[in-house]
């Protein structure tokens, strides 16, 4: 039991009290005075006034919840005044305030942020497709912040329906080959088909069927431009077997503004290398033998050096450089066996180019991302040994399973898997959903797995612990996801019992287990980390049979983990690097993998093929993005952000290094991709900064567009919607803008700028969206069909209103009455022994009375 006080200054008057005490100590030294002086400390005690908490559980009866009720267009595909009857029964048995949405807009971000906290409980009855206002996502984390419950009413199917979309760049670089995705979506998982037609400025391609069975189908296809200024790609779906409510969201339109190619300097001593040929087929491109100066590069949106000593630039050029790029241009430093850590006597190592780069020329020491698997056991001895009474329909429980799933979100948060992939794998009888997937670890995925992990529950009291099983399926999803060479770990989340019966004294693993293990060690380069969570059951023998399993696999054993907060004694994962010497033997190639796949020069890029030969070896700088590394972790291509513009360091050669070639491979075909996303994103805005530049991006009907004008050079700005003059805001230096909300759908004119109008986005995302229910569990809510939700919701938000408080309890009643009890005693024994004294005086009077009468 904790105990503070209300007022602690009060305790300065125990000061006199001892001083006083003290001096009638020496005045009489008696013990009335030393139990005077207990009395007088006690009463200060209680004008301190202590006090301590008890936690107390309160739960209502009657929750008070906020029903939302999407009536938007896109719900068509549901039965009519879908949750109307689920709304009645709970208002009729607690307090709901009823809130629907209609329209063509459907904002459940702002809804659920305008609820959440107050006591509430969100009742959502949605296809769960936000489209306007508050990012339905971040709501949710809000709500889940706020211990604001959110349960999810997913409609019954009654229809399916249809809807396409064109995704691509709008700003295309004239005679260059552009592609573009057709992205065709269903409600339903049926099969269905369609044909599909393209028009290209009216041209049709010709029609081609297609058939899907999935909720989406991505159809690429590619266009060249040849002419500059306005074009347009409409695309259709028509002839629709297996369902499809509306036809308004089957035709999508593009505009797209054709600009001249951007132009490039490189500066290089290998004008046929393949890079040259892959940048020359696709930009203007100067190619110079050495840096020509900043005046020479003035209008290049990039400055390519590739494989160029540090001599030939000197301090003066660096400086030129530097402005260039804080100016925002890009650059790109490609590598080779005269650049970067090579040579050895004359490298970029301290160099005051250095300070431009993303990296230091020096060796690595990181091995790369790491592939992780949390190994978890919801088995049945997870049902009892937990430290926290649960009450489950009036019965008093201890189950462990929470502090396993708690710990396991615990561990995702840990730096010891920063930047790691990570999957989840469950052993035991269980309900909920886990994705088996490997997935980048970053705020969002992190935010998903808490809320696939809040979904899980053991069903089974008597399901064994099979790690075996468990470490199977982690070893197949490694051998599906994870590069080969690259290092992967299984981190076991278990409390050490592989019980038939939790009631049983415990039987542990077998050396069966123990072999497996060793040999996937072995065989397949996979380590283990051994979490056990302590239970209260008996598992002393457990402890040092894990410690085995652990020494017989090289794994680290966690033990004595009692709390959440206990996991975060995990080291940080990764084997030593062995050093490099004369003998050390170099594969032949490299293979390389994406490190940041989701980044904008990765994400289409396919480098299940992609090899190289060679590398420049170097190591990223804090706040540098790595995004392609080798296997083993070397990094080949980082970025960052210098001022206003970009610097792209591509650690490996031309594809020609005067004969080394190392990366070739990576200039052909499909691999050519990285180049040339290297160089987009380097570049920023293609357009041209000269005369007049527009920007507005398509946008959907009701939904206005942000026009931007930038004038380069001097006039009155005017530009003319469909022949009606805009009114254009000064918003900066030459910039102005504007928001323009067409009433048409189809391609508009903005002064010779195209601007495409699509259906209401509403109609876009159809059917039921099933990325959001993570984050509804993670909220404490739960997912119900109509049906289940009049059985079981009501239920589930009483027991979601249990909450536990704090209250504040005082002792000082208690301190003033053992100062009573002990006043009250001195006197009483003080009043004892005056009585025996004088019986015993009155007897001794009597007796020599009796003697003098003798």
């Amino acid at each position: 039991m904790n105990v503070a006080l209300e007022s602690p200054e009060m305790l300065l008057l125990i000061i006199p009290v001892i001083v006083a005490g003290f001096y009638l100590l020496r005045k009489t030294k008696t013990k009335l005075v030393e139990w005077r002086m207990l009395v007088a400390l006690l009463l200060v005690l209680a004008l301190a006034a202590p006090y301590t908490t008890v936690t107390q559980t309160i739960s209502e009866e009657d929750p008070s919840l906020v029903f939302v009720q999407d009536q938007t267009a896109s719900m068509g595909i549901f039965p009519e005044e879908t949750g109307t009857g689920l709304y009645e029964a709970l208002t009729a048995n607690t307090p709901t305030t009823l809130v629907q949405l209609t329209g063509d807009k459907t904002s459940l971000g702002d809804a659920v942020t305008q609820y959440s906290g107050l006591g509430n409980q969100i009742v959502l009855v949605t296809d769960g497709n936000n489209n306007a206002g508050k990012d339905l996502t971040e709501a949710l984390r809000f709500a889940k912040d706020a211990d604001t419950p959110v349960y999810l009413v997913q409609p019954e199917l009654e229809t399916n329906d249809l809807s396409v979309e064109v995704l691509g760049d709008k700003t295309v670089v004239v005679n260059n080959k552009n592609e573009f995705e057709v992205v065709v979506r269903q409600a339903s998982e049926q099969s269905v088909s369609y044909l599909l037609e393209i028009f290209v400025d009216g041209t049709a391609v010709p029609p081609e069927r297609f058939s899907q069975d999935a909720r989406s189908k991505t159809i690429p296809f590619n266009q060249a431009f040849n002419t500059l200024g306005a074009h347009n790609i409409r695309v259709r779906i028509s002839d629709v077997s297996g369902g499809d409510l509306n036809e308004v969201n089957n035709e999508f339109y593009k505009s797209l503004y054709v600009i001249p190619k951007p132009k490039l300097t490189l500066v290089t001593g290998e004008t046929g290398s393949p890079l040259a040929s892959v940048l020359s087929s696709l930009y203007e491109v100067s190619v110079v033998n050495e840096y020509p100066g900043a005046e020479k590069i003035k209008d290049s949106k990039v400055l390519v050096l590739d494989n160029q000593f540090i001599e030939s630039l000197s301090e003066n050029d660096v400086k030129e450089i530097k402005s260039y790029v804080t100016n925002g241009k890009g650059l790109i430093v490609v590598g080779g066996i005269k650049s970067y850590d090579r040579p050895a006597s004359s490298n970029y190592r301290n160099s005051s180019f250095e300070e431009l780069l993303p990296i230091i020329s020096k060796p690595s020491e990181t091995i790369g991302k790491n592939y992780v698997v949390l190994l978890l056991d919801l088995s049945g001895s997870t049902f009892q040994g937990g430290p926290t009474e649960h009450i489950v329909d009036r019965v008093a429980t201890y189950p462990l399973y929470p502090i396993l799933i708690d710990s396991s979100k615990n561990i995702l948060k840990s730096s010891a898997l920063e930047g790691s992939e990570v999957g989840i794998v469950v052993v035991g009888d269980y309900v909920g959903n886990v994705s088996s997937e490997l997935r980048p670890l970053n705020a969002a995925s992190i935010s998903t797995f808490e809320g696939e992990l809040s979904s899980l529950k053991p069903t089974n009291k008597h399901a064994t612990t099979n790690l075996s099983q468990g470490i199977f399926e982690a070893t197949n999803l490694f051998e599906k996801e994870a590069p080969p060479g690259s290092p992967k770990y299984i981190i076991i989340v278990s409390d050490g019992v592989e019980s038939e019966s939790p009631n049983q004294g415990g039987s542990y693993y077998s050396s069966e287990l123990f072999n497996y293990a060793k040999n996937v060690h072995e065989d397949d380069n996979i380590n283990f980390v051994y979490i056990d969570i302590e239970s209260t059951s008996d598992t002393k023998n457990s402890i040092e049979s894990l410690k085995f399993f652990m020494d017989e696999v090289e794994g680290e054993y966690i033990g004595n983990v009692t709390s959440v907060s206990g996991v975060k004694g995990i080291k940080s994962l990764g084997a030593e690097v062995p050093e490099d010497t004369d003998e050390t033997p170099l594969p032949d190639y490299f293979d390389l993998i994406p490190y940041s796949p989701d980044h904008f020069i990765t994400k289409n890029v396919n480098l299940s093929a992609a090899i190289i030969t060679g590398y420049n070896d170097v190591t990223p700088k804090a706040g540098a993005e790595r995004l392609v590394t080798t296997s083993s972790g070397k990094p080949v291509l980082t970025t960052w952000r210098f001022g206003l513009g970009r610097v792209a360091a591509f650690t490996t050669d031309n594809g020609e290094g005067e004969g080394t070639r190392w990366a070739s491979a990576l200039y052909n075909g499909s691999n050519s991709r990285l180049i040339s996303g290297t160089t987009n994103w380097a570049i920023g805005n293609p357009q041209a900064e000269e005369g007049a530049v527009v920007e507005a991006p398509d946008t959907w009907l009701g939904t206005p567009s942000d026009l931007t004008l930038i004038m380069y050079d001097e006039g009155v700005p005017q530009l003319k919607l469909d022949g009606a003059s805009l009114d254009l805001a000064l918003t900066g230096r030459n910039t102005y803008e504007a928001s323009i909300n067409p009433v048409n759908v189809g391609i508009h004119d903005i002064s010779g700028y195209p601007l495409a109008v699509n259906y209401p986005r509403e109609y876009l995302e159809v059917g039921l969206n099933k990325d959001i229910e993570p984050l509804i569990l993670a909220t404490g809510g739960k997912i119900y069909t109509e049906k289940e939700a009049r059985a079981l919701l009501l239920k589930d938000a009483r027991q979601n209103s249990e909450r536990e408080s704090n209250d504040p309890v005082s002792l000082k009643v208690y301190v003033l009455l053992a100062a009573l009890v002990l006043y009250l005693g001195e006197i009483l024994v003080r009043r004892i022994r005056e009585m025996r004294r004088l019986k015993q005086a009155q007897g001794e009077t009597e007796t020599g009375a009796e003697e003098a009468a003798a």
